[in-house]
């Protein structure tokens, strides 16, 4: 999952980072500062990520692309508009 955050300094870098480290459903993050953006993949609901990070941070959170493994190599692009999850699936960015 890709998201958009406000980033603005090392401090925020920091804490967005330290917030993401303790989400044990993350596996992986990668923080795009220059680009205000956020990749995250693991097993959660995108959106409980994002409301998450938007409490812990204070900032808004925009929900820029999910990405959905299935299976082995199967890889399905969603809208994150049409995204229903009841369930925690695999997210990659």
């Amino acid at each position: 999952m890709v998201m958009r955050l406000n980033i603005d300094c090392n401090a925020c870098c920091r804490k967005l980072r330290r917030i993401i480290l303790n989400m044990k459903e993350i596996e992986t993050h990668l923080v795009e500062k220059q680009q205000y953006r956020v990749s995250v993949c693991g097993r959660f609901r995108p959106s409980d990520v994002a409301i998450k990070i938007r409490k812990k941070m204070n900032r808004r959170v925009e929900i820029l692309e999910i990405q959905e493994f299935v299976g082995d190599n199967e890889q399905t692009e969603q809208n994150p508009a049409m995204v229903s999850h009841d369930q925690p699936t695999l997210h990659m960015a």
